[in-house]
Formats: structure tokens, C-alpha cells, sequence
């Protein structure tokens, strides 16, 4: 249940009314008429001397004005709640919202109206009408949502409107709570490749080139006593000519650094299908895919903010695994444009200087670091090369912000007039340019397929 168990009408929950001078206010059109008449012909009756018509006029003028306090007496009486299934779901996923009434007075309800807010960009706004209630009776009723942008969108609060059965008072109700539907990026699911220089998941090597996955070593030692005897390893000792144990290495996790670039003035356009919503659910994929390799990742941006933050690093597996995909995921789906100018507290971080620099020993050494960059003028290019130094491997997808937005390039360079890709693969990443609309699968098993500091993904140029 999301935070929209049953929520109950009465007391703070049906705050949108005052009194019975607000509930006066909610008489219809034709109760302000019978009201009115009956007021004439109550008159009129006086005036005239007429008994009959004065009781027609009072019954009249009393009809809505009974109908006014037996509704400000029962408002309290009507319960709402609401479900939102599941409340994280990918950019263009659907999610399901449940409105539940229940109607805990000994009085059946009239007409019921549920009206329930939501953002513009989830869809137009839901409405229901509902017959008549029982006294203990319940309605249940949906609809769904959907968001091609990410972002986190409040659903509610609920609305309710009450009417009598003449149709002569109308009272609107506001419930106080609401729920949050999370989007986040789209995802894809990458294949296993050998990023070149890069450990294992689990393991002590430093300068290989493995697969994102793989077993411990076994290392065997001298018999103990007490040791199990399953464990004789019987090649060892036949060798060494005494008995032998395995001896499983404790797993050690290989690290991996993402680094987003959100500079502003390194993107151009905004919408699902700009370079930076690319770029955001590029990093999005590859955190998952890490995760579930066996990597402790991070995610950092151009400010040097970093995700899961001081003493960062998240071990894989089971529960702690799922909960370091949902922060990430939960990050990426609000991070927006930055307003910095370069990429250095990025580096200071990196560099293990920075504040999110903890948790990875100062860099992710001989760990994994996969960026994804804007435009990059000379000096970010060669601090982006830099940033190549301490990492085991260090990929790049460059975006060319004029290609994504259909213009032609302006031709931002490097040192010695070379390309910022080129610089980057001369400082020994692994580069790739990225052309509008790729498939950020296809680039990734390219990463993998190409040389150390080399790329062919569709330069610039």
C-alpha cells in the first residue's frame, strides 16, 4: 500500500470544507431556486393570508436547507483511499492507480463524484461518477498514467464530491494526502563484453581483460586441522606431496565510476529524444548492468555530486543490489542541467580530492570509469583526458549537441587542432562519438569489441 491507505474524509482529511456556512455554499442551481421560491411564496402567503401557500413555501425554502445539514452531518462518514501500481516505472511505462470509496455511515449516499489530480503530463485529468452507496459499501475504481519524461509527479489529493438525493446541495471534498509516481530513464539491457584493462567483478585482478563477470579463484593451502575434508584439493597434494585444502578467495568487488555530464551550455534541445535524455538513459543502463555484474558502482556528475555519496559503493547481490538500482534510478530521474562550465570538480573527485571522492580509494585506481560528455571545448577535452590516469579502462561516449539538433557542427577541437574523440583515444579511452538516435546497445558492445583508445562509432566531421 503507497501512501495512500485508506485516507479518511473526516477531520483533516475533508479539510476543503469550513462549516455549514461553507456547506451553504455548495447549494445547486436548484436548490438556490427552491430556496428562493420558497422564501416568495412564504411571503407572499403572509402578505395574502394564506395558510395553505405558507406551508408550501416553508417546505419549500426548509427542502434544501434540511438537505445542506444532513449533508455537513454525514461529510465526515465517506472514505477514500489509493493505490499506485508499482510507483517507479521507465519513461512510456503505464502505471495503474486504484480509487477506493468507502462509505462507513449508516446513511447510503447520493450521487458521487471522485475527481483525482493529476500533472498534465500523465494524462487528462480522471473522473467518475458513482451511483448510490450502501450504508458499509464500497467502489473501486482505476485508471492509468504514463510520462515519456522522467521526473517525479504528485497524484492527488482526491476529490470528492457529495450530492443529496433532489439533487438540491453539491459539497466538494479535498482529501490531504497524496502519493508520488517516480519515472525514471529508459533502460536497456546490455550483453557482457571485455572492456580492455578491466577486472572481473569479483577477484583481485588489476590490469586484465575480462569478462564483466566471473569466479573466484582457487588458491590451495596446507591442511589444518579441522578443515573439511571435501575441500581436499587432490591435484595439489599429489604435487606438493602433503594434503591440500582449496582455499576460495574472499570475493573482492571491482568498482566503477559513471560520470554524467549535465553541463547546460554542452547540450542542445531538450524533449525524449534529446542528447541529454540519451545521455541520462545511456548512464541509467550501464549503472544497471554494472550492479548486476557484481560491480560497487557511483554515479557522478559534472559538479562533483556523487550517488550513493561519501563512502560511496554499493555491494551486489540480493536485496542490497535492488536497493542500489532503485537510489540510482530515483537520482536519475530528476537530475537536470547543471549551470557549471566545466568538467573540474569532476575530476577533483575522481581524483579522490573532491567530496564525492570517498568510498573508491580516490578514483576508482584500477577500477572502471564509463563517461558520458557533451561538448567539449580544448581545456575540457584535456581534463577529460585526464581523467584516464588512474582507471584500469576508461570509455567515452562523446555527443555532438549540433548533430542532435539537426544543425551543422560549429567544429569544437581539441589540442593541436584534434577532435575531442581523437584527444580522448590518444589519452588511451576508449572513445565513441554518438550519432542521433543509436542504440545505446550497439555503441556498448562496440566499446567492447574495440582496441584500448579506440572507437568507430561515427565520428564528427
Amino acid at each position: 500500500m503507497s501512501a495512500g491507505a485508506p485516507h479518511g474524509a473526516g477531520g483533516q482529511g475533508g479539510g476543503g470544507f469550513g462549516g455549514l456556512r461553507a456547506s451553504l455554499s455548495g447549494l445547486t442551481t436548484r436548490g438556490r431556486s427552491f430556496l428562493a421560491a420558497g422564501i416568495a411564496a412564504a411571503v407572499c402567503a403572509y402578505m395574502l393570508g394564506q395558510g395553505e401557500l405558507l406551508r408550501v413555501g416553508l417546505l419549500l425554502a426548509a427542502l434544501p436547507l434540511i438537505c445542506v445539514y444532513a449533508l455537513h452531518r454525514t461529510r465526515h462518514r465517506v472514505t477514500g483511499s489509493r493505490r499506485l501500481t508499482p510507483m517507479r516505472v521507465a519513461a512510456g511505462a503505464e502505471a495503474r492507480v486504484q480509487l477506493r470509496m468507502d462509505n462507513v455511515s449508516r446513511m447510503p449516499t447520493g450521487l458521487l463524484m471522485l475527481q483525482d489530480r493529476v500533472p498534465y503530463v500523465l494524462g487528462p485529468r480522471p473522473r467518475f461518477v458513482l451511483d448510490r452507496v450502501e450504508p458499509g459499501g464500497r467502489r473501486e475504481v482505476s485508471y492509468r498514467v504514463r510520462s515519456d519524461l522522467r521526473g517525479r509527479y504528485p497524484l492527488g489529493p482526491l476529490q470528492l464530491r457529495l450530492t443529496d438525493p433532489f439533487g438540491l446541495v453539491e459539497l466538494t471534498r479535498s482529501f490531504s494526502t497524496y502519493d508520488v509516481l517516480t519515472v525514471i530513464p529508459r533502460t536497456e539491457v546490455l550483453a557482457p563484453v571485455r572492456l580492455t584493462g578491466e577486472s572481473s567483478g569479483y577477484g583481485d585482478g588489476s590490469r586484465r581483460s575480462l569478462a564483466l563477470a566471473g569466479d573466484d579463484d582457487v588458491i590451495p593451502r596446507g591442511y589444518r586441522r579441522g578443515d573439511d575434508l571435501r575441500r581436499v584439493h587432490w591435484r595439489s597434494t599429489a604435487r606438493y606431496g602433503e594434503l591440500m585444502v582449496r582455499r576460495e578467495e574472499q570475493p573482492q568487488r571491482s568498482r566503477a565510476t559513471v560520470l554524467l555530464d549535465t553541463r547546460r551550455l554542452a547540450y542542445e534541445g531538450a524533449g525524449p529524444d534529446s542528447a541529454f535524455e540519451w545521455a541520462v538513459s545511456a548512464a541509467a543502463s550501464t549503472l544497471v548492468h554494472l550492479l548486476e555484474q557484481g560491480f560497487s558502482v557511483r554515479l557522478l556528475t559534472d559538479t562533483g555530486d556523487c550517488v550513493p555519496g561519501e563512502g560511496g559503493g554499493f555491494s551486489s547481490g540480493g536485496q542490497e543490489s535492488a536497493e542500489a538500482a532503485g537510489l540510482l534510478m530515483d537520482t536519475l530521474a530528476v537530475v537536470g542541467h547543471s549551470d557549471g562550465a566545466g568538467l573540474s570538480r569532476a575530476y577533483d573527485a575522481v581524483r579522490g580530492g573532491g567530496p564525492g571522492g570517498g568510498g573508491f580509494g580516490g578514483a576508482g585506481g584500477d577500477g572502471l570509469l564509463v563517461a558520458f560528455l557533451g561538448d567539449l571545448d580544448e581545456a575540457q577535452a584535456e581534463l577529460a583526458a585526464r581523467l584516464r590516469q588512474r582507471s584500469a579502462a576508461a570509455v567515452a561516449f562523446v555527443l555532438d549537441s549540433a548533430a542532435w539538433s539537426g544543425r551543422p557542427p560549429v567544429g569544437a577541437a581539441g589540442p593541436n587542432g584534434a577532435e575531442p574523440v581523437s584527444r580522448l583515444r590518444d589519452a588511451g579511452w576508449t572513445a565513441l562519438a554518438v550519432p542521433p538516435g543509436v542504440a545505446y546497445g550497439e555503441l556498448w558492445q562496440q566499446a567492447g569489441n574495440a582496441p584500448l583508445g579506440t572507437g568507430t562509432a561515427g565520428g564528427w566531421g
